[in-house]
Parts: C-alpha cells; sequence; structure tokens
C-alpha cells in the first residue's frame, strides 16, 4: 500500500533532514550505504514528493503490455542457454510468527515433510540436472532471519545449486511524534530496527556485492518471487519472450477472483505501464478498482528483471518507488517504519510488460488454511513441484476458512488426525473446538461448528457433503 506523506515546508525538511543525517551518523551497527538509503527515503517521506494518480488518466493495458500467456514466444532450441542467463531470487525475509512458528516462514514444513526451502532447492536442483545448466539460487535475507537461514542452507551442501545469500537493508524505526531513530532513543535490540520492505531487494543486490558477482558470470536476468509462494516455478516461456525482446522488466498477473479485488493491478499510465494499488486510490473511486470487471488482473509479485537495468537504475538513484508508511506500536511506542515494494518498480524500466499467467503460478501460503490446501488431494508432489490434481474439475480451489483454534500450524496438525479429500469441495468453514479424525471426504460446501463449550470430533472416514455440523448426529 502507497501513500503520501504529511508535507513539510522546505526549510523544516532540511534542518529535520540535517539533524537526523547527524542522529544516523552515529548508529554504528549499519553500513553507510544502509544510513545514505534510509536518509534518501525519511527525504522522499518529508517532502511529500510522491505524485496523484489522476483517475481519468488511467488506461487499460493492451495485449502489447500485459501479454496473455498464450502470446509469448515460442521456445527455441537451447533450453541450457536459455537458463544459464537466469538467477532464481527468493525474498526470504519473513518470520512464520503469524503461523506460530520461529525462524524463517521458509522452513516451516509444507507437505511430506518438507519445508519451502526443501521444495525450492529440488526443483532448481532437478532442472539443472536436466539440462545440464547452473541456475543460482539467491536468497534475500532480513536481519530476522539471516543467522538462522546460514545454518539451514548447510544441508544443501551436496546439492548440484550454488546458493547464495545476502541481507536486505537494516533501517532504525522512528519515533512517531517526532521521526527520531528509535536505536538513538535506547531501543538498540532488534526490535528499534526493521527491513524495508521488498522493494529494497535492487539497492541490496547491488550493495551487497551480489549483483556485480552474478553479471560477472554471464547472468541476465533475475527471478524474485516470495520464497512461500510454492506456484513460483520457473517458466520458461517466460524467460524466452524477456529473452528475444530485449525486455528488462515483467510482472506475473493473474486474473482476480472475489478474494483478490484489493491486490494491486497493472494499467498503462502517461504512456507507461504502472502498478496501482488501493492506496492509491481516490476514496470516490475504491469500489470501481475491487470490481473484477474493470481492473481484472491482479499483481503475483512473481518478477522477472534484466540485472544490468537493475545496476543501471540503481546506481542513477532512479528507482524512486511509492513509499508505504507502515505505523505500529511497539511496547507501547507508536514507530513509523517506511517501506517499498518491488512490483512499484516496473515503471522505471523500459519496455517493461506484465505476462498474464494461469492462476496455478500464485499458489502462496499465508496462513493454515492454505496448508490445507496443498496438503490435501488437490496437489502431488513431484521434484519439488506442487502439481494440481487433474481429478479436480472446478478450475478454483475450494475457499477455506478455519477458525482461530486452527491459526497456529502446531494447533492445526493436532487437530487434523490427517488431512481430508477435497476434491470435490467447494467451501470449507469450521469454528470453535473442532477435531478431525482420519480418512475423511468433504464435498460441497460443507459448515462445521462446535457448540458453546463442547468439543466436536467428525469421526474417522465420515463423509460430508453440503451440510452444516453441529453435532456428530449431523454426520
Amino acid at each position: 500500500m502507497a501513500a503520501a506523506a504529511a508535507v513539510t515546508s522546505p526549510a523544516v525538511e532540511v534542518d529535520q533532514i540535517s539533524k537526523l543525517r547527524s542522529q544516523v551518523a552515529k548508529l554504528a551497527q549499519i553500513s553507510d550505504n544502509e544510513k545514505e538509503g534510509f536518509i534518501r527515503l525519511v527525504s522522499r517521506y518529508l517532502s511529500g514528493e510522491e505524485e496523484k494518480i489522476e483517475w481519468e488518466k488511467i488506461k487499460t493495458p493492451t495485449d502489447e503490455v500485459v501479454v496473455p500467456y498464450a502470446d509469448l514466444a515460442p521456445l527455441g532450441e537451447d533450453t541450457k542457454e536459455l537458463l544459464d542467463k537466469l538467477v532464481v531470487l527468493k525474498l526470504n525475509g519473513g518470520l512464520g510468527t503469524t503461523m506460530g512458528c520461529t525462524g524463517p516462514k521458509s522452513v516451516i514444513e509444507v507437505r511430506n515433510g518438507l519445508t519451502f526451502l526443501d521444495l525450492i532447492v529440488r526443483q532448481i536442483e532437478s532442472m539443472n540436472n536436466k539440462y545440464d545448466c547452473k541456475v543460482p539460487l539467491v536468497l534475500m535475507n532480513s536481519f530476522n532471519t539471516h543467522d538462522d537461514t546460514i545454518e539451514i542452507v548447510r544441508k544443501y551442501s551436496d546439492s548440484n545449486i550454488d546458493i547464495h545469500i545476502f541481507n536486505q537493508s537494516q533501517y532504525p524505526r522512528m519515533v512517531a511524534e517526532d521521526l527520531t531513530p528509535w536505536p538513538i532513543n535506547g531501543r538498540t535490540d532488534k526490535d528499534g530496527w526493521y527491513p524495508p520492505g521488498h522493494g529494497d531487494v535492487f539497492p541490496a543486490l547491488l550493495n551487497s556485492g551480489k549483483l556485480d558477482e552474478l553479471l560477472a558470470q554471464g547472468k541476465e536476468y533475475v527471478f524474485i518471487a516470495n520464497s512461500d509462494n510454492l506456484g513460483a516455478t520457473v517458466d520458461l516461456k517466460i524467460l524466452n519472450h524477456l529473452v528475444k525482446n530485449q525486455t528488462e522488466y515483467c510482472m506475473e498477473v493473474t486474473p482476480k477472483t472475489l478474494a483478490d479485488v484489493k491486490g494491486g493491478t497493472l494499467i498503462s499510465y502517461e504512456g507507461r505501464v504502472q502498478l496501482l494499488e488501493i492506496a492509491q486510490v481516490p476514496e470516490q473511486y475504491v469500489s470501481e478498482f475491487k470490481s473484477i470487471e474493470k481492473f481484472k488482473i491482479f499483481n503475483t509479485n512473481n518478477l522477472w528483471v534484466n540485472l544490468k537495468a537493475i545496476k543501471r537504475l540503481v546506481e542513477a538513484d532512479a528507482l524512486k518507488m511509492e513509499i508505504i508508511p507502515n505505523p505500529k506500536e511497539v511496547d507501547g511506542v507508536k514507530v513509523l517504519q517506511l517501506e517499498t515494494a518491488a512490483g512499484a518498480a516496473i515503471r522505471f524500466f523500459d519496455r517493461a510488460i506484465g505476462a498474464n499467467v494461469p492462476r496455478s503460478r500464485f499458489l502462496p501460503v499465508k496462513a493454515t488454511s492454505d496448508l490445507l490446501l496443498v496438503q490435501s488431494d488437490l496437489y502431488t508432489l513431484e521434484d519439488g513441484f506442487v502439481i494440481r490434481n487433474p481429478a479436480r474439475v472446478n478450475p478454483a480451489n475450494p475457499s477455506i476458512d478455519l477458525g482461530p483454534e486452527f491459526k497456529k500450524v502446531g494447533n492445526f496438525l493436532k487437530r487434523l488426525k490427517s488431512i481430508p479429500s477435497i476434491i470435490d469441495l467447494d467451501s470449507l468453514k469450521v469454528s470453535g473446538d473442532v477435531w478431525f479424525g482420519s480418512g475423511i471426504i468433504l464435498k460441497g460446501k460443507v459448515i462445521i461448528e462446535s457448540k458453546q463449550g463442547e468439543k466436536l470430533e467428525v469421526p474417522d472416514d465420515s463423509v460430508i457433503e453440503n451440510k452444516v455440523v453441529k453435532s456428530v448426529e449431523d454426520i
């Protein structure tokens, strides 16, 4: 979400930045590059330089701008040569705290005892073996995940894959009332700092030295994706299209459903392709933005970017993505962190496009309800790839709504003796103290809710179709 800053007068702004610069100079924990990046971000925020979107100038992108998947350039002969230009970068800075886990989210077990990271490594390794290529895996960590990730990747040392690790920037949280860096006020532990969003991937890649290292190896493109999106696998058609057309940036978009109405979308704006987020939309047009008739696609955050273009634009300080102010309260103190998003960079690259991809390329696991989907018989696992079961007739996945009792992975696993069969399920809503036996089959629309203060155990081998279940007698 993007939002404009509170604008200050030029004189006040100069004084604030001068004061901020002297405060930041005292922060020994971060590099000079991080200090400069932070000061530039705060300066832009204070100046209020954010451009307002003029609604009447928005145009629907043509098929040349957002290319239908079927229209991507046909593959040539040499797959190895194509893949040897590629780097896979996974955004690995998030913790699994929202699902009740400690450490990086990428080490949550997804299926068959394998974690997100295990699956990613297997995918790339099987591709390297199949095509005799050298696609490396790059992990962008935050200071929250860095130490754990270094330990975790040791188990892949015998794999046929080069793994690179670098840290994204570490910026000080600011006390909201006067924008003083919190560590200056004594908050020097991890809570005094924050990673400034995945838009930081571009400067952090350059500042870490990894960008020059990859360019020296002859790499040309990076595929950037969230580590928790199981659909974000290497797609040869997209890579081939970019190489043939010398495209500098490609964002994968996919058709919106009613579940995605708040997602950012691509628009044509003053001759360039641009990401439009809901927070940029004037209030009177929000319902129009959410319409799946007018804005039919949304950003999956699967991004393909030319490495030389990243270097050119970062060195010119040209990537001025919309600022996302993120206010928080930590231990009773109101703090502000300023972030940017990688998708918003699309408008700064030449020959940038969207690719309208199948929904299968967007399979994020944000909650235990998503975990139920990917652990079920809707999917199988092959060489690290999560493959959709062709026996599912409905192209959309069932909607799953699990109550707070299932929110943490540990509780989710305890309450399900085995994952139910959901091949023929349309929707599932579970609330209260519900426990599932093994071998259960769910079909159609199912609601299971225990009565207040009572435990409801769904027996082994139950078949529940188009029912509201409040007691065992209802099954």
